[in-house]
């Protein structure tokens, strides 16, 4: 879910050629996530090979990291590793509104309306370990570094950004901040067109950028009391659902009254504890891998033609214009680099 801190936090629109030589440690389940829910047939079926595998993922995976590849964009995915304990309350949430939703779906589809069978089914998105095994082998023959975090992902994503090993966190989630990311990056993987839930309409999904310092001493706030506007909005952690707080009405309160059990209106009301939760994104268990794990490798293009078109049906020929775009943005690249030197 994530904190929606848009309001406070005002990212800036960018370009992803904005982003040319920076290195980004991108949430990996969150942009797995996306893509088992975005790229579905007009039914909302997923994408699968002969043998009934899912590979929405996998395409995802491998057009859009070429595509950030050929801009000059270096990748590092970050996997989950388990979750703290207070975020199981989310977990099984989300496990009831995915079952919920399937069975909208299966209604949608008896009834031949597949708008809504399409939406229905979006929100069914379900991660497995299969999936995550698949997403790990094909970057490991990418050559593109993948880290295995202890606990939340975006919290050793925003780990890696603050030793200076990567330049931005990549998430939609402005979590990323709550851990310290010094630079956030969002619409990375999903840039581009995309239809509005309910309306038959498409927007732009732009790139867009966050930095820390900025959004804290524009609101005049310290990182901790950020944390503290998260909690009174409503964290993977917490759910107080106090309806009416949006995140200016709840930097007021913080500004007033300084920590989440010292606002009067909340006395009485808390039903989980807050120390926790600022424990998690202050003292999170993070990742520390050296310089050299997040080091990109040469990829392996026949092991990928073998794992992507003969085992899940992938086209080669569009395989193969994807290297060939790369290999040319490189060697245009390289030629300038060899003319500048001249």
């Amino acid at each position: 879910m994530g904190v929606n801190l848009r309001d406070i936090a005002e990212p800036q629109k960018i370009s992803l050629e904005d982003l040319n030589g920076r290195t980004l440690a991108i949430d990996a389940f969150n942009t797995l996530y996306q893509f088992l829910s975005i790229i579905r047939g007009e039914s909302g079926d997923l994408l699968k090979d002969s043998k009934g595998n899912v590979t929405s993922h996998l395409s995802g995976l491998f057009y859009r990291s070429m595509n950030l590849l050929e801009i000059g964009i270096k990748l590092v995915y970050v996997f989950d590793g388990e979750p703290p304990k207070l975020k199981h309350a989310e977990i099984q949430r989300r496990k009831e509104i995915k079952t919920q939703a399937a069975a909208l779906y299966t209604e949608a589809l008896a009834r031949s309306d597949f708008v809504s069978a399409k939406k229905f089914a979006q929100a069914t998105a379900h991660l497995d370990e299969d999936m995550i095994k698949d997403a790990k082998k094909l970057l490991d023959l990418m050559g593109i570094p993948s880290i295995q975090a202890p606990s939340e992902g975006e919290a050793t994503a925003a780990n890696l950004c603050r030793s200076g090993l990567v330049d931005y966190a990549a998430s939609q989630d402005y979590d990323s901040l709550l851990f310290g990311a010094p630079r956030l990056a969002r619409n990375v993987t999903i840039s581009g067109k995309r239809k509005l839930p309910n309306r038959n309409m498409r927007v732009d999904v732009i790139p867009e950028t966050v930095v820390l310092d900025e959004v804290l001493t524009k609101n005049g706030i310290t990182r901790e009391q950020l944390i503290e506007i998260a909690m009174i909005l409503g964290t993977d952690f917490n759910h107080p659902d106090f309806k009416g707080i949006g995140p200016k009405t709840a930097l007021k309160l913080v500004k007033k009254y300084g920590r989440f059990e010292d606002i009067p209106d909340f006395k009485g009301k808390i039903m989980f504890e807050p120390e926790e939760i600022r424990e998690i994104f202050l003292h999170p268990h993070v990742a520390s891998p050296s310089k050299s794990e997040l080091e990109e490798k040469p990829p392996n293009k026949d092991a990928i033609f073998e794992y992507l078109c003969k085992e899940h049906d992938f086209s080669e020929e569009r395989i193969k214009s994807s290297f060939a775009r790369l290999e040319q943005k490189k060697s245009v690249e390289s030629q300038s680099l060899e003319q500048w030197f001249k």
